[in-house]
């Protein structure tokens, strides 16, 4: 287990899937966390709840990704509160399809504004608040390097977008000993793309191992690229998608 004794967390989108197992998992190796969440206030709270309960402090802060003022007055309550942010997980993110045909600006700037803006404001000013040891770890998709179907050129174009921010980042930061990686889920078992689900027999089909990930897979790997193993680990993508994209 990754020792993240003494650290604070910052993960956006973490009331539930992903983003909720990256909360808990982060608050079990010892980080104080701070999740976001945009509607699911309930949910929130149970996370909330199960931070505390395993000794950490945990807190949730209502914003929106489309709402740019929002994002980048969550990572400033999180400063304001714990006097720095250690770990910030972008999580936080929309999946919408559509023919490339039928697309409008609407849904480009929607997808883009939640997926990919969000994920600079907030490491932006995140970094302003981080010293030696710094960890930013960005939820990408395994749709970013390998698109198997029709219908997803934004979203696809989204994630791909966070590779580039990531490297970049990681040069950016380097010099002052902080860390940008992206992780590449594939088929995960959540509220937005069930195991159960209608397509999940296709997504099956093209994977090497036949199992859909689980949350908590994602998050095992997230907190080890947050712990101080994965000090050298800069500007590198790691897929976890059952063989998907092999």
């Amino acid at each position: 287990m990754a020792d993240l004794q003494g650290k604070v967390a910052l993960v956006t989108g973490g009331s539930r899937g992903i983003g909720a197992a990256v909360a808990r998992r982060l608050a079990a190796a010892g980080a104080d966390v701070a999740i976001t969440y945009a509607r699911a206030e309930g949910k929130a709270a149970r996370v909330v709840s199960d931070i505390e309960a395993s000794g950490a402090k945990g807190r949730a802060i209502r914003a929106d990704n489309r709402d740019p003022d929002a994002v980048s007055a969550a990572v400033d309550a999180v400063v304001a509160a714990q006097g720095r942010v250690d770990i910030l997980v972008n999580n936080a993110g929309i999946f919408e399809t559509g023919e490339i045909a039928e697309l409008t600006v609407e849904d480009f700037d929607r997808m883009v504004d939640v997926n990919l803006r969000a994920v600079f404001l907030a490491s932006s000013r995140a970094a302003r608040a981080m010293g030696q040891g710094g960890r930013i770890v960005t939820i990408g998709s395994n749709l970013a390097i390998r698109v198997p179907w029709p219908g997803i050129s934004l979203y696809a174009m989204s994630k791909a977008a966070l590779v580039g921010l990531t490297k970049g980042m990681a040069r950016d930061l380097g010099p002052r000993g902080i860390t940008a990686n992206i992780v590449h889920p594939g088929s995960t078992d959540t509220d937005m793309n069930p195991a159960g689900g209608e397509s999940a027999d296709l997504q099956r089909g093209l994977m090497a191992i036949s199992r859909y990930g689980k949350p908590e897979d994602v998050a095992d790997l997230v907190a080890w690229l947050a712990g101080p193993t994965a000090a050298s680990v800069t500007g590198a993508e790691f897929t976890i998608d059952g063989g998907t994209n092999a």
